[in-house]
């Protein structure tokens, strides 16, 4: 079994997601390769709470240009997943 901080990577920081906390979903990035159970297992293990439902969406990097030269390049690809909690369960995650 690999290693679950191996599979989550880190939490989303944006409006949104702070938006779905108080919902009870959490969003975090994760590794690639990662498939739905192995984020669930991986969210029970580090933290302890149970998993109801867990959405993936792969997002594609955006494709840069370079200022003086015309080359073009793109920023990495990357997957994140929405976990939805059990009632009654949160992950302190941006506590004092």
């Amino acid at each position: 079994m690999k290693d679950p901080r191996d599979i989550i990577l880190a939490p989303v920081v944006s409006e949104k997601s702070y938006a779905l906390i108080e919902q009870g979903v959490y969003t975090f990035k994760v590794h690639p390769s990662a498939s739905k159970p192995e984020i669930s297992d991986a969210v029970k293990a580090i933290w302890g709470v149970d998993v109801v439902q867990v959405n993936t969406l792969n997002r594609k990097g955006k494709v840069m240009r370079g200022r003086k030269s015309n080359r073009t390049g793109s920023k990495p690809d990357s997957k994140r997943a929405l976990v939805k909690l059990a009632a009654g369960h949160e992950i302190p995650l941006f506590e004092n």
